[in-house]
């Protein structure tokens, strides 16, 4: 079996496309910073940053494929242009490292964020977008570095692209802004929600898209691996009857929403602690992120379990790992 370099192995998807890897007979290589934690993976460790095009060229040596899946995912930073160094600069550094390695195949994540939304239709790869349709300095970033990854594959270099929506599981230490969600209301800390929504899928299968994508995909192209369309109402539903609980009930006002989430930025900004409800996701939050994933069924043969699946595996992983 080839050897794959996967980034991003000591987070959340990055630790799912490495497992699934492993145990589909890959040798994994995964490059993590030195204070990073890698847990409960039998793969090779090299230490590097994205930010530093050397330690790339020795993680990369001898890889026929590179799964590209590290970000800087905040949605609050003291300091936006890390966002940019990380996930534009990264992102360019290791794609143009594989490319003078001669690197076979490499699968970049991007995000479902970058997928453009046309009124009362569904998001699809084909769907016209610009930067002026990103909201805030995560999306600009991963938007940017998107580009710098389909401008390398018009030139040549064997790029797949793939735009997970919103995977959620087990083994989300940090947790993700989507596992915050289940997590936040398993602690009791969801008192309302807002009229917003999601597309949710089960993070295990995502893994799965990636390496369908490495397999079958089709070079410069773009792949979204989602499941279920749900609004966050009937997400909370789902978790609630999963963990045994009562749903909120109350529907938070936008502008209630929007007044919280600036004062509590506001005093983040002055104090470098993350706030409680970052000013960006609230403003994301006001349009539902409905898509569809036709296209990588169609091309990829990716076919997802239902958004339960992955909602069971976070409540029962949250709960047996002392979260909550």
């Amino acid at each position: 079996m080839p050897k794959a370099l996967v980034t991003g192995a000591s987070g959340f998807l990055g630790w799912h496309v490495a497992r699934l890897l492993s145990n589909r007979g890959y040798q994994v290589r995964a490059l993590c910073r030195p204070s990073s934690q890698l847990r409960e993976l039998d793969v090779e460790r090299v230490s590097g940053d994205l930010r530093d095009p050397e330690s790339l060229a020795r993680a990369i040596a001898g890889c026929e494929l590179v799964f590209h899946i590290a970000a800087d995912y905040r949605l609050w930073s003291k300091n936006p242009q890390e966002l940019y160094r990380s996930n534009v600069d990264g992102t360019r550094n290791i794609l143009e490292t594989a490319e003078r390695a001669g690197t076979e195949r490499i699968v970049y994540t991007s995000t479902v964020g970058c997928v453009g939304m046309r009124p009362g239709e569904l998001g699809d790869e084909n769907a016209p977008v610009s930067i002026d349709d990103m909201t805030g300095h995560y999306k600009r970033s991963k938007w940017l570095a998107e580009q710098v990854a389909l401008e390398k594959a018009r030139n040549g270099l064997p790029i797949i692209i793939v735009n997970p929506t919103a995977p959620i599981g087990d083994h989300d230490w940090k947790p993700t802004p989507t596992g915050k969600i289940v997590l936040d209301f398993l602690r009791g800390r969801m008192p309302g929600f807002v009229d917003t929504g999601l597309n949710v899928v089960d993070a295990e299968d995502t893994a799965k898209g990636h390496l369908l994508a490495a397999e079958r995909g089709r070079p410069g192209e773009r792949y979204i691996l989602g499941s279920e369309n749900l609004t966050l109402q009937q997400i909370l539903l789902r978790v609630a009857s999963i963990a045994g609980k009562r749903a909120p009930t109350f529907k938070v006002p936008y502008a209630l929403a929007y007044a919280v989430g600036a004062v509590s930025t506001a005093f983040a900004t002055a104090t470098g602690k993350e706030p409680i409800a970052p000013l960006e996701g609230v403003k994301m939050a006001r349009k539902k992120m409905f898509v569809t994933y036709a296209k990588a069924e169609r091309e990829l043969g990716f076919c997802p379990a239902p958004a339960e699946v992955g909602l069971n595996k976070a409540v029962s992983w949250f709960r047996s790992n002392g979260y909550c």
